[in-house]
């Protein structure tokens, strides 16, 4: 410790040292025109400088080189930990990136007016994106603060479920939403609008795909009562909830409010899709597009994803903001029975 502090000090001496000669014989700093005291003074402000840039680079040396030792370590002795850490810091690195990133589209907004709504399609998926990861993110930040913290966060990582896991949970709630529904539709008044919703329900509950006409033939029945988002059931909203991941436990006005902001969201997500065009998104895109729409799109193959989503995009295109519920029933009509039959279970 005590060499490193004599090679500190050594190093911090040499370089006020070359400091002040640098500063007396570049930029006519050293001239009989400039007084003694002058001199003295611009060489003391470069030389502190200098210094201060010289520890700062040793400081970041060193915890480097710490850092460097630790790793070393964990992956000798704890294989497996150093796994789950390498993975925590690489995603803390990359939520710092989107947090730049989301930092400059922000900026942007405010310095050029732009609304979200307006906002390319990249951009607001990324701040769409970026506000669910932080969700998911601050609690696992705020555990790791306090020593020896970062152990449960490793733990609970190890508990994190994969999109695969995330789908089968989505998918138990494709047949209670198409009950509800289905039980929804005897409270319509015209008799034809709701044989045709009958017969939506029924071709999907038997493991058919409906058409995008077939779809759009009972949208008007989603912009008012029983099935609007103002205006449907609790119980309904509570069995479409799980489908946008979220949580049915919370009061009836409260369920209401978020569906409705996530349903006007996807509406807008799409909107901006239309403008960019998706061909130009790259098969990663593309299957993420879908899979935030509600397809297990891992399963299918590159073409189909890109078919299924151009289904997706005509129906959403041809809703108004007053009919975004049957938008959230997509979700079910378009991918429950994409690629394989509705699971009843």
């Amino acid at each position: 410790m005590a060499l490193s502090c004599s090679r500190l000090c050594s190093h911090l001496s040499l370089v006020r040292l070359c400091a002040l000669r640098t500063n007396r014989i570049t930029n006519g700093l050293y001239s009989p025109h400039v007084s003694c005291q002058s001199r003295l003074a611009l060489c003391r402000h470069y030389s502190s400088s200098k210094v201060r840039r010289g520890i700062g680079r040793y400081v970041a040396t060193r915890l480097q080189w710490a850092n460097s030792k630790y790793e070393g370590f964990l992956k000798r002795r704890f294989p497996r930990f150093f796994q789950l850490y390498h993975t925590f810091v690489e995603g803390f690195k990359l939520l710092l990136r989107d947090f730049k990133e989301v930092r400059r589209i922000k900026v942007k907004m405010r310095s050029e007016g732009i609304q979200f709504q307006d906002l390319p399609y990249r951009e607001m998926g990324k701040l769409r994106q970026f506000r669910r990861d932080m969700v998911k993110a601050i609690p696992l930040v705020v555990i790791s603060i306090p020593p020896f913290a970062n152990y449960l966060v490793f733990v609970l990582m190890q508990q994190v479920e994969f999109r695969g896991l995330y789908q089968s949970l989505r998918v138990r709630h494709h047949w209670p939403v198409l009950k509800g529904l289905e039980n929804m539709s005897r409270q319509v008044k015209n008799s034809q609008l709701q044989g045709r919703l009958k017969h939506l329900c029924a071709k999907v509950q038997s493991g058919g795909n409906p058409k995008v006409s077939e779809i759009l033939a009972v949208q008007g029945l989603f912009s008012g009562p029983p099935l609007s988002m103002t205006r449907m059931s609790v119980g309904q909203m509570r069995r479409i909830s799980p489908l946008l991941f979220l949580t049915p436990r919370l009061p009836g006005f409260l369920i209401g409010r978020r569906l409705n902001s996530h349903a006007l969201e996807l509406l807008q997500l799409d909107r901006a899709l239309v403008r960019l065009g998706p061909h130009q998104l790259s098969d990663s895109e593309i299957r993420e597009a879908c899979y935030l729409r509600g397809l297990h799109s891992d399963l299918l193959g590159i073409n189909q994803c890109r078919d299924w989503l151009h289904q997706w995009l005509q129906v959403s295109s041809s809703l108004k903001e007053s009919e975004v519920s049957l938008l959230l029933h997509s979700i079910v009509f378009l991918s429950a029975n994409y690629p394989t039959p509705l699971s009843r279970h």
